[in-house]
């Protein structure tokens, strides 16, 4: 295998780390042709098809939906009763389990894949005691000249026992912190250490393949971090987002701008962190403590960069009522108005490129009536903007303005004042556009 990827996308939490499982067809095990007599009845017919939904689910790794169909209704179509075929069970833990170490035996090339498939669902299910134990179980598995497949596959066994080595820890970590110190026993601080360095082995050797390993990097951190090893920390998190050979990873810059936060780095480390992330994720929550570091900059390259952040923020239909994010746009474009229009060359470059659709997007007089029955704050800080960018005569600007000036709303006379002021500004960005648009 080139490597592991581990989606952080959740399928039911634990569940999602799940590597794919490929069964072969099972014809022979499955399919029972009805030999009796020329013409099948409608119990083989119906026993016929429950078979073959049981095979389908086992070519597409459904072990639930398969143990369902074999528990729930193999037993009921051992009967002619239709009343009892109408009744079938719902299965549980203890069937699903049986169900399990039966499919364990289809062949000794899929045991460990099988073994995954049964520890995500029993973690799904909050069985961890459980899980741990089965994969106590598949880790000291053995049978004959192991292959390269079976040796990732071990690791990725070997890597959950150790996020449960962390659970354990973590739990231990808590009672610790609750109680005083004198209260917390040395056999309890022995296991706790067990549970650490059981963890730390494991995870330390995951997160050396290539792959998104997200869970099981913060734990590592957090375990490197609590014992004071922030040495090795940072040189984990550094690898996990710079490393070329693992797959671009937006979480990895995240962790690492966290860990770097929390140490009290310089703000160039933080900012040089952040300007990746915002290259791969111009939508990413961080992106507003971007733009708050750009803009303290004395730097005009970084302010400039702090403006395209926050307009890029606002691309995205997620931010679209984010009452901080249009404050912060609302701000820098009035310091640039109150500076006698310095740097509105940067305001037209940005808004030549939406003009066309944040119109529609964001200024729309449904959004107006919205904005302003939902969140007056909000439509507030757009009707500012919409004043500066549209003009005037914008729908969204007047619908605002009239309801705030109906209210006797003392800051929206303010906000008529300003936009009028600076309505040379709105011709200018206008003209910029229009003559953009006809090259």
């Amino acid at each position: 295998m080139d490597g592991f990827v581990e989606q952080p996308a959740p399928r039911e939490e634990w569940g999602s780390l799940a590597p794919s499982i490929h069964l072969p067809l099972l014809p022979c095990l499955l399919h029972h042709p009805v030999t009796r007599g020329p013409k099948e009845t409608e119990f083989q017919k119906t026993k016929e098809a429950c078979l073959n939904y049981i095979q389908d689910a086992l070519l597409q790794n459904q072990w639930q939906r398969a143990a369902e169909f074999m528990i729930s209704y193999l037993e009921i179509l051992e009967t002619s009763t239709v009343s009892k075929r109408k009744t079938a069970p719902e299965s549980n833990i203890e069937e699903l389990n049986y169900f399990t170490e039966r499919m364990k035996n289809l062949g000794v090339k899929y045991y460990l894949k099988v073994c995954l498939e049964h520890i995500f669902y029993l973690l799904c299910n909050g069985l961890i005691d459980e899980a741990y134990q089965n994969l106590t179980l598949a880790e000291s598995w053995r049978y004959g000249e192991q292959t390269a497949a079976q040796n990732d596959e071990l690791k990725l066994i070997q890597a959950y026992k150790g996020l449960l080595d962390y659970y354990n820890w973590s739990k231990k970590r808590e009672a610790m912190l609750e109680l005083d110190e004198e209260n917390f026993t040395d056999s309890s601080e022995q296991e706790m250490h067990n549970f650490f360095r059981q963890a730390a082995v494991n995870l330390k050797e995951i997160i050396k393949i290539p792959g998104v390993w997200d869970p099981f990097v913060v734990s590592y951190v957090d375990l490197l971090e609590f014992y004071g090893d922030f040495d090795e920390a940072r040189e984990v998190l550094t690898e996990y987002a710079y490393n070329s050979k693992f797959p671009p990873n937006p979480n990895a810059h995240a962790y690492l701008y966290h860990f770097l936060k929390r140490r009290g780095e310089s703000k160039k480390s933080l900012v040089s962190v952040l300007k990746i992330l915002h290259k791969t994720v111009p939508s990413h929550e961080l992106m507003l403590e971007f733009y708050t570091m750009l803009k303290k900059s004395k730097k005009d390259k970084k302010r400039r960069l702090g403006l395209e952040v926050i307009f890029e923020v606002l691309d995205f239909a997620g931010w679209k009522e984010n009452v901080k994010a249009w404050s912060c746009l609302a701000e820098q474009i009035k310091q640039i108005l109150d500076n006698s229009n310095k740097h509105l060359d940067w305001v037209k470059e940005e808004w030549n490129s939406r003009k066309d659709w944040w119109p529609a997007f964001h200024f729309s007089h449904y959004l107006a009536k919205r904005n302003w029955q939902e969140n007056e704050k909000l439509a507030y800080e757009k009707a500012l903007l919409a004043g500066i960018l549209l003009g005037k005569d914008c729908k969204y600007y007047k619908y605002v303005l009239h309801q705030g000036c109906k209210a006797k709303k003392k800051r929206f006379q303010t906000l008529k004042k300003f936009v009028k002021k600076h309505n040379s500004a709105y011709l200018r960005i206008t003209a910029c556009s229009d003559s953009s648009t006809h090259l």
